[in-house]
């Protein structure tokens, strides 16, 4: 298997069926496993690690990572040991939910191509979901509006019981007949509605939690919703059992803290999601692109072959149907080798190749280009594609993850859900966050028990207690970095940038030098006419019709550009008789009655013609960065042609961008350095590195780390292939079917060169956010548990209801997913 090869396979999560492969020898070899899972029921950092830590326990796994905003799991494993039952099992058992169907009692799809059995049989399992994107974007979807219409209707009823508490709680007599049992009893009875019917989903939480022996954000708020709610049932119950309660000094009540608690932590739960589902609106609005159902053509598809029998038609199984019969199928029914009809305003849904009809096909999706692509017999297609014009017959060459827009939407969702290092810390301190958090909240409550003066010390503790407990949010610290990814990786690929990873996005955020490979880089990538030069005395346009016709059934990109430079300029072209090429010189041809010899000087020398009056002007225009060519006519040397690389439209600006960033710039070619030299001077860059071989970037590459830049490196994702896999940050340019090939860290999509400072905008703006998430996250729980357990009173007075803890706790992980969000709105 070749590496394009491979990354392919590992693009599209090995998901094709019927592929096969053994270890040297012929033995059957057990590929490495790789499968996401839609997981429901995380809400902060400390659930993240439980999940990954039940994962991790499935004898098999290899690696498993959960990623709070995504709300997946990705799990590589060994098919022949575990099973996607036993890995859904264990993310059950843990206390979550795996929604749509990913459950199912099979292997999952190799990464790299395993024995057929194990294709055979794991691909009727993986068709329902896995192979179609569609269908698991519409089961997260369907998750998520249950659990949003369970959350707002927990919320409804919990404010319908809360506010009445709060009312009578806080009255302190003013309303008349609530100061005495009455009210008391009145409160318990508001209150147990909202403990016992919306807030038992912390306590059953909790309780999973505790039964396998961790804590989590539940566990803090069911401690802090609980205790205040058993103390003042107490209070109600039995108030003997508290002092001077015979001498008319009932204990305090909490059930409007209890009950606010709750009501607060399920608002900002059910805010959170909200905010949460925007995202990830960029996959979403990836995997829409591709239609749910197709019009597979019957008796066409699969001509009969002992692999692919004929298909009889479901009206006359007897006899085959017409060629004109079609039906409508699922996307994920489809296989390779299928031909489809695809009707105007349609959508292409899989990767084929046209075999009938002609239209032009909105491409903007891949190519970022507004006008239609002409396409016809022998065009490949992508899936998503809007056909615009006509009809087309195509014939399927890649389903499900094997598309490029798969393969696109699956890019963009590991970037989402890659950890970035600078996550680090906030991991670290999630992973002990919860234990801390209750022992502040014990020490807390012996410390206010012991100091506190008078028969209100139990109660003041008490409220100390769950003060502490309710304000600490890991919820913002979890978010803090995913969150600002999901939506800088998000917005990235709705402007045409791929990046692959939470890792490129911060490494992005930090480079300091550019070095962009020169062709197709920095230049078209496609020569084009630019010199005439006659000295026969036919004048320019004589000469270059006759060198334009002699070059009419050449393949070489020099003779297409001299080919399209007379296209250009309205000349008429005759076809070329006699027609003899000598590869790396040149050609000579007959048009007409004229004999035309093309090529290098050597090439001309050959047949006795000096080129020497000619190579000075030939000097000049190669300094100047053309490539020209001699032109002879029956035997005397004529003139000259040249053709040049040209500059992209864009890449003076986009290198004036990179200097304002303060970003240093450096070419790096194997071109001449002449060619080189012209081009840079062009664009204004003075660092060229010319004529290397692709080991020679890459040992310029690791030079220049050494020294303690930090590098990015810009290029077509296969020549440069070792450049870009050595740089701090990789950045291929090229179009949407190149994704699963190339081995850089960004891939930019549409806009070209300029796509290299905005991503390295967007990586600087999304890194800022994440400090400010973190830096909020910190400040945060650094300032609000020491005031909610009163450390500050001695010196300020300061002291925190549990009731505005539950409030500020709840909005704290809201207004880090808000900060994130900001990024939508960032403009390249």
């Amino acid at each position: 298997m070749t590496t394009a090869d491979a990354s392919v396979e590992r693009a599209s999560g090995g998901a094709s069926g019927g592929a096969s492969g053994s270890a040297p020898g012929g033995t059957p070899r057990d590929p490495a496993a790789r499968r996401d899972l839609p997981v429901r029921g995380m809400t902060c950092a400390s659930c993240v690690r439980h999940v990954e830590r039940a994962l991790r326990g499935v004898p098999g796994v290899q690696e498993a990572t959960a990623n709070l905003v995504t709300q997946r799991a990705t799990v590589t494993f060994d098919p022949a040991a575990a099973t996607v039952g036993a890995l859904v099992e264990a993310i059950e058992e843990a206390g979550y939910e795996v929604p749509g169907g990913a459950g199912d009692d099979a292997p999952a799809a190799p990464t790299l191509k395993g024995a057929q059995g194990t294709a055979a049989q794991s691909t009727d399992a993986l068709r329902d979901v896995s192979r179609d994107p569609a269908r698991q974007a519409e089961a997260l979807r369907e998750a998520d509006l249950r659990e949003h219409h369970r959350l707002r209707r927990d919320v409804i009823l919990a404010a319908a019981f809360t506010v009445p508490l709060l009312a009578v709680a806080m009255s302190h007599g003013a309303i008349p007949g609530l100061d005495g049992p009455f009210g008391r009893w009145l409160q318990l009875g508001l209150a147990t509605p909202v403990v016992l019917g919306p807030g038992r989903r912390f306590f059953h939480l909790a309780g999973k939690a505790l039964r396998r022996r961790s804590a989590d954000m539940n566990t803090l708020v069911a401690l802090g919703a609980g205790a205040a709610y058993l103390y003042s049932t107490l209070g109600v119950v039995a108030p003997q059992l508290f002092p001077h309660a015979a001498h008319g000094h009932p204990p305090h009540l909490y059930f409007e803290a209890a009950a606010a608690i709750l009501s607060f932590v399920l608002l900002g739960r059910l805010l959170e999601g909200r905010s949460r589902a925007r995202l990830g609106d960029a996959v979403r609005g990836l995997v829409a692109l591709q239609p749910r159902t197709a019009r597979r053509l019957l008796d066409e598809s699969h001509p009969t072959t002992p692999s692919h029998p004929a298909r009889p038609s479901p009206s006359s199984p007897s006899s085959p149907s017409s060629p004109s019969s079609e039906e409508d199928v699922p996307v994920a029914d489809l296989s390779p080798g299928d031909l489809i009809l695809v009707r105007p305003g349609e959508r292409i849904p899989a990767d084929g190749e046209v075999v009938r009809g002609t239209s032009g096909v909105d491409e903007s999706l891949l190519t970022g280009e507004s006008l239609p692509v002409d396409k016809a017999p022998g065009s490949a297609v992508s899936a998503g594609t809007l056909n615009a014009s006509g009809a087309l017959t195509v014939r399927v060459t890649s389903t499900g993850e094997g598309t490029a827009l798969a393969r696109i939407t699956r890019a963009v969702e590991e970037a989402q859900g890659e950890r970035a290092p600078i996550a680090r810390l906030a991991d670290v301190v999630a992973s002990v966050f919860v234990p801390v958090v209750v022992g502040i909240a014990l020490a807390s409550f012996g410390a206010w028990l012991w100091l506190s003066p008078g028969d209100d010390a139990l109660a003041t503790a008490l409220e100390r207690f769950v003060a502490v407990l309710v304000i600490a949010c890991p919820c913002a610290l979890g978010l803090a970095t995913p969150a600002a990814v999901a939506v800088g990786t998000g917005r990235g690929a709705e402007l045409g940038i791929l990046v692959k990873g939470g890792a490129a996005l911060e490494a992005a955020s930090r480079i300091d030098l550019v070095l962009l490979d020169k062709t197709g880089t920095l230049t078209t990538g496609k020569p084009e006419l630019t010199d005439v030069l006659d000295r026969s005395g036919l004048g320019d346009d004589a000469l270059l019709a006759l060198v334009a016709s002699a070059e009419r059934g050449s393949e070489h990109p020099i003779a297409h550009a001299l080919v399209e430079g007379a296209a250009r300029r309205g000349l008429t072209l005759d076809h070329p008789t006699a027609l003899r090429a000598e590869a790396g010189h040149g050609i000579e041809a007959r048009i007409g009655d004229r004999t035309v010899r093309i090529g290098t000087r050597d090439h001309l020398a050959h047949a006795g013609i000096d080129p020497e009056p000619l190579e000075p002007d030939a000097s000049r225009l190669a300094h100047a960065g053309r490539t020209p060519s001699f032109v002879a006519l029956d035997g005397c040397l004529a003139g000259l042609v040249a053709v040049s690389d040209r500059p992209a439209p864009s890449a003076r600006e986009a290198l004036a961008q990179l200097s304002a960033l303060g970003v240093d710039v450096a070419i790096l070619t194997g071109d001449r350095e002449a060619t080189a030299r012209a081009i840079a001077s062009e664009l204004g860059v003075t660092q060229v590195h010319a004529a290397l071989r692709p080991a020679d970037k890459a040992r310029i590459l690791a030079d220049a780390r050494r020294s303690g830049r930090r590098v990015a490196m810009v290029g077509d994702g296969v020549n440069d292939a070792p450049a870009l896999a050595s740089a701090d940050v990789g950045i291929a340019i090229g179009t949407g079917a190149d994704i699963a090939v190339e081995a850089a860290d960004v891939a930019i999509l549409r806009g070209g060169i300029l796509g290299v400072p905005l991503t390295l905008r967007l990586s600087r703006r999304t890194l800022a956010t994440i400090r400010q998430n973190l830096f909020f996250a910190f400040v945060y729980n650094t300032l609000g548990i020491p005031i909610a357990a009163g450390a500050l009173y001695p010196w300020t007075g300061w002291l925190l209801s549990p009731v505005l803890a539950s409030a500020a706790m709840s909005l704290s992980s809201v207004s880090v997913i808000l900060n994130s969000l900001r990024l939508r709105r960032f403009q390249p």
